[in-house]
């Protein structure tokens, strides 16, 4: 998931924890389906309301013409002949009430109800039918109407005007066809979105069943079960969750293999020096000689002190392959040159012990993002290799510059070197070069081992090759380019 994603989820989720994926899916599949069917409820109710309106003002319509055709005029009056039983017809319905008034030409009432609601000033003519006719509510005796008012023209050879007719009728048939739109409409969207709510909560549980089938598999596996998870077990979408999750098992059964290896190698090379150290002081409790005691001792001492630097080593390589830090924190801005110096100053005593040439050559400003101790480690094993390994009287040098593909290290000597044949394996932990076994027996093999971790932990890369004199070793490492400000700084310095 992207950043954005992220914060976008934690924000609906109140910035706490996703919860439940099947409350969520439900959540955001019936809510949504709720509010439109809400809306879509309103709507079809609403023009269900118009649909009626129109229909029955139509019918409103169609009476007030009806009486209009029985408007007419005699010797100079506006007269409306409505029987008896047309007047019936028009002031009773089944389902409401009509009025109507029938308005001379001159204002007078010539038939109907003379006290209904005149025509209001502000109503439109209708546009939908070709009639003069307006549509208008009133109140009328306590009683809400709906009333159509038709301007009807009414002529004889002695007169000619305009008469009104109004015919108005009780509300009471649209409000039981809206309540009947009303619950019609309801019951439909309501059956409609519990079927919808069904469906959509068992294809969640049918969506969902695989990865509970991946949970089952996970969870009825054993501790030291660390196989890869089939992605087939689930959808399309879920299959990179699985491979990384099969990735990271895989990097645990690596961790978990390295870790064995690890403690299998430390417990055979720790038990040759404790053995040693145990058989010195067997016979140092059946010595009598004071001299003899002393030269045990002291070869007791000998023993425990290449003792402890095997398991300072051992820790230091633990760190490095598992921890990952060896105490060194976090990456910044390191001067290569000046940890260079360092070491040069704190191996001076035993190259000058051994008539060695120990030589520093910097050039440019060479900074790398790292971690200070480690590097310092690194260069330190580098050194002291070349130190140990140099006969008397040879040389060792130490160089670093910055080049274009990122800052450079080489430590060259002029000793036995390392054949190509052993080049590869000289990094793995407790391997020892012929060459170097031949002339001391007191190493670890872990020295080129913890240069090789500190290398990769930095994305360096290490190599390793004759001298430039055709003897000895060179160890070429470089650096990746530094990314910091603080690097950047130093390097404009």
């Amino acid at each position: 998931m992207t950043p954005l994603a992220t914060r976008l989820a934690r924000r609906f989720n109140g910035g706490a924890a996703p919860g439940s994926l099947r409350r969520q899916l439900l959540l955001w599949l019936l809510v949504p389906l709720v509010l439109l069917v809400a809306l879509n409820s309103f709507s079809a109710y609403r023009n269900g309301l118009e649909v009626a309106d129109v229909a029955y003002d139509r019918a409103l319509l169609a009476s007030t013409r009806a009486l209009a055709e029985r408007v007419s005029v005699k010797d100079g009056k506006v007269v409306a002949d409505v029987p008896y039983v047309a007047l019936d017809s028009y002031e009773t319905d089944t389902l409401g009430r009509i009025y109507y008034k029938v308005t001379g030409i001159d204002g007078e009432t010539v038939s109907g109800f003379d006290d209904l609601p005149p025509v209001p000033a502000n109503v439109p003519r209708s546009e939908a039918y070709p009639a003069l006719v307006r549509f208008y509510h009133a109140d009328y005796n306590g009683e809400p109407l709906r009333i159509a008012a038709l301007l009807q023209p009414v002529y004889d050879d002695s007169m000619r005007g305009i008469a009104l007719i109004q015919v108005g009728e009780t509300l009471d048939a649209r409000r039981g066809l809206s309540r009947k739109i009303l619950f019609d409409t309801l019951l439909r969207q309501g059956g409609m979105l519990l079927a919808v709510a069904t469906l959509v909560w068992f294809a969640v549980r049918l969506v969902l069943a695989p990865l509970m089938r991946l949970k089952e598999e996970v969870e009825q596996r054993s501790v030291h079960d660390l196989s890869d998870v089939d992605p087939a077990l689930v959808h399309r979408e879920v299959q990179p969750l699985v491979g990384a999750m099969n990735h990271t098992m895989s990097r645990m059964q690596g961790l978990i293999a390295s870790q064995r290896r690890f403690i299998a190698d430390a417990s055979h090379q720790l038990r040759t020096p404790l053995t040693v150290l145990k058989t010195q002081a067997q016979l140092a409790q059946r010595e009598a000689d004071p001299a003899a005691m002393r030269a045990i001792v002291a070869s007791m001492a000998a023993t425990t002190d290449a003792t402890v630097h095997l398991a300072n080593r051992l820790l230091m390589l633990a760190r490095i392959e598992h921890g990952g830090s060896g105490g060194g924190g976090d990456f910044a801005a390191v001067d290569l040159a000046e940890v260079m110096r360092q070491v040069g100053l704190e191996l001076a005593l035993p190259a000058v012990q051994k008539n060695l040439d120990l030589s520093l050559e910097i050039h440019g400003a060479p900074v790398v993002d790292g971690q200070a101790l480690l590097l310092h480690e690194m260069i330190t094993n580098l050194v002291d290799n070349a130190v140990r390994y140099t006969p008397a009287g040879g040389r060792v040098a130490m160089r670093a510059r910055a080049t274009p593909n990122g800052p450079l290290l080489q430590i060259e000597d002029s000793g036995a070197g390392i054949a190509a044949a052993e080049r590869d394996k000289v990094f793995r932990p407790f391997y020892r070069a012929v060459a170097t076994m031949a002339t001391h027996q007191d190493g670890t093999g872990l020295g080129l081992a913890i240069v090789r971790d500190i290398a990769n932990l930095h994305g360096a890369a290490i190599a390793l090759d004759v001298g430039s004199q055709g003897a000895g070793l060179l160890v070429t490492v470089i650096f990746p380019l530094p990314k910091s400000e603080t690097a950047d700084h130093l390097a404009k310095a």
